[in-house]
């Protein structure tokens, strides 16, 4: 049976879906993984979406809190809002209380990956503090350390990701993901769904 990895996010502008698509195809090229992507609900209306300018949607499926139960691990994605996740997806996650309960994620890895708009606007914070809603899962929080190699060293050109997980600056928007950040999210993608299989053959 296959090893089943969501790359579960939320991305306005599209700078996160990007990463998450990287992130997806790192995963699956892991033999005996399947990868998913999956969105979050969105909770603002399309009045104030249009008033942000904010795209439509892509046709990526609707996560709901269930669903969550099916996967063996987890990529989760999000900008940044103030150093934080998005209410977006704090929504999502305040809506799995249910699981918390029953503890149905509890001993499975998960992973962060984010955006933000600047190099001072949460590239660290967003991921630390998202580390909380893992621990009450009893989730495994699996990060990337210094893995990428090279490329965590990178002083030439604008990078984002951290130890904690791949990640882009978006800027004033315009700016999407670097190929040294798609590569990041890559690798993150392949690490995590390696460590996901491993555990899930050891159970």
């Amino acid at each position: 049976m296959a090893t089943k990895v969501y790359i579960v996010y939320y991305s306005m502008y599209g700078h996160v879906e990007k990463l998450a698509e990287e992130i997806k195809k790192g995963a699956a090229s892991v033999e005996g993984v399947e990868a998913k992507l999956w969105q979050v609900p969105e909770i603002l209306s399309e009045e104030v979406l249009g008033k942000m300018s904010a795209p439509p949607k892509s046709d990526v499926p609707v996560i709901t809190p269930n669903d969550l139960e099916k996967a063996d691990g987890f990529v989760f994605g999000f900008p940044t809002r103030f150093g934080m996740m998005s209410a977006q997806f704090k929504a999502f996650l305040d809506a799995t209380g249910g699981l918390w309960r029953t503890q149905q994620l509890a001993g499975k890895p998960a992973g962060i990956f984010y955006s933000t708009g600047s190099q001072g606007g949460g590239q660290e914070t967003t991921a630390l503090t998202a580390i909380t809603q893992l621990v009450h899962h009893g989730m495994i929080f699996v990060p990337i350390g210094y893995t990428f190699g090279a490329g965590m060293f990178e002083m030439e050109q604008v990078k984002g990701g951290s130890p904690y997980g791949a990640g882009t600056y978006a800027g004033d928007g315009s700016r999407m993901p670097s190929e040294l950040e798609l590569a990041q999210a890559f690798h993150q993608g392949k690490y995590i769904a390696g460590i996901t299989k491993k555990l899930k053959a050891a159970a």
